[in-house]
């Protein structure tokens, strides 16, 4: 049963470590929660849980290499691959329409890859980036949307 719990807190030093990690592990989500949000009420396809899990899986990426006493240097390119895999993911939202000259889900990929980001901040401990990256994320996506559809309009009247 020792190798059990052995198993089960390796990585976990002390319980205010996993205070940290439960502190951190939930804020991920919280933020991810935030922005998958307003994307579903936004009627896109990557929405609520999308988002909670790239935060999350950022965040626990992190958490996990420093729980193993992984160096800044081993953990820059853990971060490069997370960044990285988050791009293919980001890519697959991405349509080219035929018969417009039109790319759908840009603004998607754009917002997974955000969330990821905020995610990593968050796994490093840096709750006040990751929150203050949240609120822009937020801001940009509700008042953004007013402004295109307008330019939209604009160059539908100029045809």
């Amino acid at each position: 049963m020792d190798i059990f719990w052995e198993a089960l807190l390796y990585g976990i030093p002390s319980e205010r470590e996993l205070a940290h990690i439960l502190i951190r592990l939930l804020a991920a989500s919280l933020l991810g929660a935030i922005i998958g949000f307003q994307r579903e009420k936004a009627g896109k396809p990557a929405g609520l849980r999308t988002h909670i899990l790239v935060c999350l899986g950022t965040a626990v990426f992190i958490l996990a290499c420093s729980g193993v006493g992984m160096t800044l240097d081993a953990q820059s390119r853990v971060i490069q691959g997370v960044v990285t895999g988050i791009g293919f993911i980001g890519a697959g939202t991405i349509l080219k329409l035929d018969s417009q000259q039109a790319i759908k889900g840009l603004t998607t990929a754009a917002g997974v890859w955000m969330t990821a980001a905020i995610g990593v901040a968050v796994g490093l401990g840096s709750l006040g980036v990751a929150l203050l990256g949240t609120l822009f994320t937020i801001i940009i996506l509700a008042l953004a949307a007013p402004f295109e559809m307008r330019a939209e309009k604009n160059k539908q009247s100029e045809k």
